[in-house]
């Protein structure tokens, strides 16, 4: 038996015997390129022998009898007279022996006189599958000396038995003398003139996995675990580490090292010049990613890592790596779908925790102890939730909080026991009041606290269930915070992003009037930053983003936008879509979408990025814009550029603009109303407005018809296929390439698509001349189908342009002998018809 084992000694495998975090921080020393502050730790053996020879577990078991963990006083007066025999207990001769020995091995190491050391509690059951015990024992920061060292490590095993580690034993089956603790000794990093936080190799309320999640705070890293500040957010881009985004906390105070009082730590205001920047630098966050790679790859799963970056080495380090708990215990092929079905004010907003929706009367509670206040099913309202609060926590209905962020422990507490909460609202205990009903809908990543009991719906889907198509089924999709949680869905990518969702949410302003102010970097940061999320959350598949088309009216509602927008009687018709992109003034605003995508493709390398092109009205306005994306570094010959199908003209002149654009994308709206003359805003035409009119088919038909026979590529992402039983059929049967929908109708569509696709197959429905004879036949029979009655000379003008009309004449001749067509002789003409359209 040792009392005592280094770093060195240990790895992953020896968790009975020191623990989850030890044997991780004795892996990460010895197995994984990352670098870890020297240390050693305690064994669960020494814990036994401390029990032992205090005889301490009679005492304790009969303390335990008959607990009952929902009697939180009962629990209370237990546990603190358990604590408090293990602290008043002696250690015995040869723990304490063991234990200064090593210290003193430490001091020869570090080549410092009673270093100052970090003591963690490591228990034996943590970290497993299925359980969380971070955060349930105590650290203990800047300890020093041999003395304060043996206090400590007693400390650290009272702290098995505290409050919220007892219920959680119970809730989850542990029998209280299996689990055993070891207690980490480890070098103190000066994080308190540094920066420390927390990092999951994934997106910890999504599972989404190409990301590591990074929140960092100044000072000790305690106040970013439990929740005393909302933290800096970093979010990295596995595929090259590239930053998709990142958002600069509240970190208004931060807890150091008080000097004037021994082993003591104190909170300090920040001053508001560094509040308003990052903890850490880019490149900081870049080598954080890599070591969490590095780490995750070791251990083949996704991890829940604490780091410092020491202010005095100016050196960063992990201090703790466990496997993630939360994501790791859901059913990959079920998806829960939380959504609500009508909506009232929103009374708060914050960071959204677990993707539900939870709903009840709101309980603003100071302290764990009121636990008795507290009923079943309430939403618990508070400044913050740390460990305490977990017995609370396990009854609520949902949670909200002032402060804390979205890799806390009470964040991942909560995602645990699976209840939404709401963190990092600011006000929250002063904004509800006891009673005041409400629903916390955590339903994307922005948490909002809407006024009273909404009604909302829960849809589970089974993954395994839904076939592959040959259609690439992709969603529309306008908010980035949405972008994780979608990208889960199983979809071929994005037909339609929309530029205008950031451009009113996360700018609120004018394009124009930010140049006028010199803030042109807060308009590209803020599109760079959404379009990245999106096209990062889908990659590889293809993401295919549209330009930005607000109308007229629509930009003068931005703030400061009246200043810069004509006043036009019908904006639908008006100044919109590609006409802005080259014009004089909005050029310059046009130039920053540009360079915004740009540095989306390069910054990431996002080479599933498509630029689409809207309301581009003629073919010499599409050239003019392509000139214009050159002209701003945008096209460089590495991007599909589409134009949306959405005019008249971009059906008849589609073979034209297929020279200037590599694919389309039919928006039915504009087509619809464009084709039909309707307003679909218009009560009194609403019964007109049909993307099923045969003149609206009949357009999309012939696009795709004109698109692939000049080897272009055509999406839909209009309305129509979600909402029209049999549009689908439609699609597939004129051999659409994708089908792009919104994506609560996602999966229902893959299911439409794939029943097309097998009609398609079984029936037989089209007689093809190309595999029968050769593409020229191939072609004439398409142009006769798609056109009615032609001369010889006109089809010349419908088919391919490597069909001479020596071969046509075969193709007639041969279609002729075949039956497939007549011939009718009119005012010297010959015109031919299919025998099979008549």
């Amino acid at each position: 038996m040792k009392n005592v084992l280094w770093f060195d000694e240990i790895n992953a495998k020896d968790t009975e015997k020191v623990g989850g975090k030890s044997a991780n921080l004795g892996e990460l020393s010895n197995e994984v390129d990352v670098p870890v502050l020297p240390g050693f730790a305690t064994t669960a053996d020494a814990y036994d022998t401390f029990i032992h020879e205090t005889d301490l577990r009679e005492k304790i078991e009969r303390l335990l009898d008959g607990l009952d963990t929902d009697d939180v006083n009962d629990l209370q007066r237990r546990g603190e007279q358990i604590r408090s025999l293990i602290k008043e207990a002696d250690m015995p001769q040869e723990l304490r022996e063991s234990f200064t020995k090593s210290y003193e091995d430490l001091e020869k190491k570090l080549g410092v006189e009673d270093p100052a050391v970090a003591v963690r509690s490591s228990a034996t059951a943590e970290d497993l599958p299925g359980a969380s015990f971070a955060g349930q024992q105590e650290t203990y920061l800047n300890v020093e000396g041999k003395q304060d060292l043996i206090k400590r490590v007693k400390d650290c095993f009272a702290s098995l038995f505290t409050n919220r580690a007892i219920s959680y034993r119970e809730d989850k089956g542990f029998s209280h003398f299996d689990v055993k603790l070891s207690a980490v000794v480890q070098k103190m990093g000066r994080s308190d003139i540094g920066a420390a936080g927390v990092m999951f190799t994934m997106d910890p309320d999504s599972g989404f996995e190409n990301v590591v999640t990074i929140n960092g705070s100044y000072g000790l890293g305690e106040y970013v675990v439990l929740g005393e500040v909302n933290p800096d957010e970093f979010t990295v881009f596995k595929e090259n580490l590239g930053i998709i985004e990142k958002s600069v906390g509240d970190k208004s105070v931060k807890l150091v090292r008080d000097e004037s009082e021994e082993n003591d730590n104190k909170e300090v205001d920040v001053p508001k010049s560094e509040q308003e920047q990052f903890c850490v630098t880019d490149n900081q966050v870049k080598e954080l990613a890599k070591y969490a790679l590095r780490i995750e790859d070791h251990y083949g799963k996704p991890m829940d890592i604490e780091w410092v970056y020491d202010g005095q080495t100016k050196e960063m380090y992990i201090v703790q790596a466990r496997p993630e708990t939360v994501q790791a215990e859901k059913d990959e092929n079920v998806i829960e779908e939380y959504s609500l079905n009508e909506e009232s004010d929103v009374v708060l907003e914050g960071s959204a925790i677990g993707s539900k929706i939870g709903q009840g009367k709101a309980h603003v509670l100071d302290s764990p102890k009121q636990i008795d206040q507290f009923e079943e099913d309430q939403v618990l309202v508070t400044d913050m939730t740390d460990p305490d609060w977990e017995p609370i926590m396990k009854k609520a209905g949902a949670i909200i909080t002032n402060k804390g962020g979205r890799t806390s422990h009470a964040a991942i507490v909560s995602r645990e026991l699976g209840v939404p909460a709401v963190i990092g609202t600011e006000n929250a205990t002063s904004k509800l009041k006891d009673g005041q009903e409400v629903t916390v809908d955590c339903s994307s990543s922005t948490g909002k606290i809407w006024e009273g009991q909404l009604d909302f719906n829960v849809d589970e889907h089974h993954l395994d269930e839904i076939p592959e198509t040959e259609t690439d089924v992709q969603v529309n999709i306008g908010e980035p915070s949405e972008a994780f949680h979608i990208a889960q869905l199983p979809v071929n990518g994005v037909g339609l992003a929309r530029e205008e969702f950031i451009i009113s949410s996360h700018v609120g302003e004018h394009p124009l009037s930010l140049i006028e102010d010199g803030r042109e970097d807060e308009y590209v940061e803020a599109l760079r930053s959404g379009l990245g999320k999106i096209g990062a959350a889908f990659y590889p598949d293809q993401v295919v983003i549209r330009l930005s088309d607000f109308k007229s009216d629509e930009y003068a509602d931005l703030e400061g936008g009246a200043d810069f927008e004509p006043d036009e009687a019908n904006p639908m018709l008006g100044f919109r879509g590609a006409s802005r992109y080259y014009d004089e003034v909005f050029q310059k605003a046009f130039e920053l979408e540009c360079e915004a995508l740009r540095r989306v493709i390069d910054e990431l390398e996002l080479d599933n990025i498509t630029v689409m092109v809207p309301f581009c009205r003629t073919v010499d306005e599409g050239k003019n814009v392509r000139a214009k994306m050159k002209e701003y570094g945008l096209d460089q010959g590495d991007i599909d550029v589409y134009a949306m199908a959405e005019i008249p003209s971009n059906i008849i002149r589609a073979d034209e603009f297929a020279e200037v654009f590599d694919g389309f994308s039919v928006g039915t709206n504009d087509l619809t109303q464009l084709t039909l003359g309707v307003d679909r805003n218009s009560d009194k035409l609403k019964d007109l407005f049909d993307e099923r009119d045969p003149a609206v088919k009949k357009s999309i038909k012939t696009l795709i018809n004109k698109a692939h026979r000049n080897n272009a590529h055509v999406g839909i992402c209009g309305d129509a296929p979600s909402t029209h039983d049999g549009y689908a059929d439609f699609l597939v049967h004129q051999n659409i390439d994708a089908i792009s929908v919104s994506p609560d109708v996602a999966l229902e569509t893959i299911l439409k698509v794939a029943d097309a696709e097998e009609k398609v197959s079984n029936e037989n429905i089209e007689f093809s001349v190309s595999n029968t004879v050769g593409q020229p036949a191939g072609d004439v029979y398409e142009a006769l189908k798609d056109q009615g009655k032609m001369t010889a000379r006109k089809m010349l003008d419908y088919t391919d342009k490597a069909v001479d009309k020596d071969s046509i004449n075969q193709a007639i001749g041969w279609l002729a002998k075949e039956g497939k067509l007549t011939v009718e002789h009119r005012d010297g003409e010959i015109r031919y018809d299919l025998e099979t359209e008549k």
